[in-house]
Parts: structure tokens; sequence; C-alpha cells
């Protein structure tokens, strides 16, 4: 006898279909980023097979001390730079997913937040004008520093008037542009070998990653990463509106601003060892929330994995294109431009509601 279908049942069966779309997405996410990373290592000027390539790798596992040019080049010039690309696309992607959620805004991240911008006019003012906030920290302490400036400003804004995600997000596109106004006009009167090297920190490189500064970066970024998963739940309830998270027991104000803190500080410590890298935070978040949905649950991984895997594909096509290395953030613009658009003329409406 066929037992009838009941609502429950078709709501199981749909559910079930959701996650095993969500684990789905986020494995092979994970899987590609593993095969591009063990492809992107043999790729560059110098010319090296995949088994010279996995022999220096081995050996340096083992600890067998060696002096060739294949071990510096694959372990201490090729594998820093991937580590970091994975690890800085994972962190740029959940900071855009964390605004996003927080602002109720398709266009947050940490770019059209200032963020990204006050770090490349930092990092100006240490490469023109020589001038240092703190003796021997250069242009990565400039950077940091500037780059918490915006959210400093938008933090006193709340404080002084009671500031809505709107305006939060219009007070940052304001202070970008202002930031990048002012670096223009040092890029003018800068000479040219200071101009060459703001030019390449503008656009984001993954060049200057080093396995001094990849424990910094992996230490921030997991430790935000896994705030906002933990802080996953809230997120979802302040997505149904202010009024209505207040009325579960949320002080929205007080979270957001706390969230926009954490998030600040991760992206400015990306940004300020790679520059500007743009659109990452900008697309992952969409392009995951349309295949996983809107729960951040299962939205922040998924958006972290697929950034770490859009900015490995990118690092491997900047050095696949040119004879020389091409900054990545060159790349990311030019990846993340038309798929944006793409996104913009498809709606993703249904995926925000």
């Amino acid at each position: 006898m066929d037992v009838p279908e009941t609502p429950d049942s078709d709501f199981r069966r749909s559910y079930r279909r959701t996650l095993v779309r969500r684990m789905a997405f986020i494995a092979g996410c994970v899987v590609l980023c593993l095969l591009v990373m063990a492809y992107s290592i043999t790729l560059g000027t110098y010319p090296i097979t995949m088994s010279e390539v996995y022999h220096v790798i081995w050996d340096a596992i083992l600890n067998i001390p060696q002096d060739s040019t294949d071990y510096w080049v694959v372990v201490d010039l090729r594998l820093p730079r991937i580590i970091g690309a994975i690890v800085c696309g994972f962190a740029l992607a959940v900071c855009g997913t964390a605004m996003q959620s927080i602002l109720k805004n398709p266009l947050a991240d940490p770019y059209t937040m200032g963020i990204s911008s006050g770090a490349g006019f930092g990092a100006a003012v240490a490469l023109i004008l020589g001038v240092e906030l703190v003796a021997g920290g250069g242009v990565v302490v400039n950077a940091f520093v500037f780059a918490l400036i915006p959210m400093a400003v938008i933090l006193l804004m709340s404080r002084v008037r009671r500031a809505t995600p709107t305006m939060m997000i219009l007070c940052g596109t304001s202070l970008m542009y202002m930031f990048n106004a002012l670096t223009q006009l040092f890029m003018i009167v800068a000479d040219p070998d200071d101009l060459s090297n703001v030019y390449n920190w503008m656009v984001g490189t993954l060049e200057h990653l080093s396995y001094e500064n990849l424990p910094l970066i992996i230490l921030v970024t997991v430790a935000g990463s896994l705030v906002v998963q933990l802080m996953a739940s809230r997120l979802n309830v302040m997505g149904t509106g202010d009024e209505s998270a207040r009325t579960l027991g949320v002080n929205v104000d007080k979270e957001r601003l706390l969230l926009l803190i954490l998030v600040t500080v991760v992206a400015a410590t990306v940004v300020s060892f790679t520059g500007v890298i743009g659109f990452v935070g900008l697309v992952a978040p969409h392009v995951a929330r349309i295949i996983v949905g809107s729960d951040n649950k299962y939205l922040v991984p998924a958006a972290g994995v697929f950034g770490a895997l859009l900015l490995l594909l990118a690092d491997m096509a900047s050095r696949i294109l040119a004879n020389s290395v091409l900054p990545v953030g060159v790349i990311t613009a030019c990846i993340g431009g038309p798929v944006f658009i793409l996104l913009i003329l498809r709606s993703s409406k249904e995926a925000w509601r």
C-alpha cells in the first residue's frame, strides 16, 4: 500500500536536496583548490616539471638539506604565494559575505566600504613621502592603520547619530573616493620608481607574501572566520530586519558594530600585505549565495572556499598569460567585472529573499 505524500515529507526531501547541493558545492571547491594548487606550483618563467616539483617538496618535508635553484623557486618563491592566495581569497570572501549580511546590501565588501582604499593611501604615504607611522613598520603598518580609518569614521558616526546600514554604505563609499583621490594626487608628484611601486601595490599582488608574514595572515583569517561562523545564526536573524531581530532578543546595533570591527581587522590585515585586490569579496559571496542560499551557516564557508579558488585561479592565470608575473589584482578585476555584470543581468533577487 502506497503511503500518501504529505507536505512534511516534501519538505524533508527538499531540505535533503538543498543540503546535498550545499555540501557538494563546498566539497567541490575544496577539491578544485587542491587540484589547481597542485598544477599552479609548476607554472612560472622558470621551467620545472611536476615530478621535480614534488620531489623538492617531499625532500623539504623530510628536512633533507638542498641547495638548488629548484628548491628556491618551489619552496621559497611559489609555495608561499600559492598558500597566500588560498588564505587571502578565503579571508576576503568571508569579509564580503559578513558585510553583505550585516548591512543587507549586495554591494558591501572591503573595497566599497573604503577599507582597501584607506590601505592604498597608507601605502602611498610610506612609498612616496617616506612617512612611517611606526619606525621600521614601512608599508604594512601604514596600510593597516589607514585601512582602519574608514571603519573608525563609521563607528564615530554611529555614536553621534544612529547610522542605518544605508548610511554606513554611503559613508564607506565616500571615504573610498576620498582616499583614492588623495592617492592619485600623491602619484602625480611621485618619481618613476616610487610610482611603479605604488601602482603595483594599488592593483594588488601576492609577490610580497613570505613565510614571515603568512602565520599572521593565517591566524587572523582563521580566528575571524571562526567567529563569523559562530555568529551565523545571529546573522540570519539580523537578515530578517532590525525590528524583527530586536523582538527575538538580538542587540542589532551592537552585533553589527562588533562584526564590522572584526571583518575590518581581518580585511585590513590581508590588504596590508597584498595590496588592493578587488572583486573577490564582492563576487564570491554572490556566486555562493546563488548556489547554497542565504543561510550563513553554509554561505560563509561556501563563499570562503570559492573565494580561495577564485584568487588561486587568478594567480595561476597571471603566470600563464604573461612572460613576467602580472599583478593578481588585474586578473581578479578582469574576471570579476564581467562575472558581476552577468550576475546583475541574471538578477539574483531570489537568492536575497
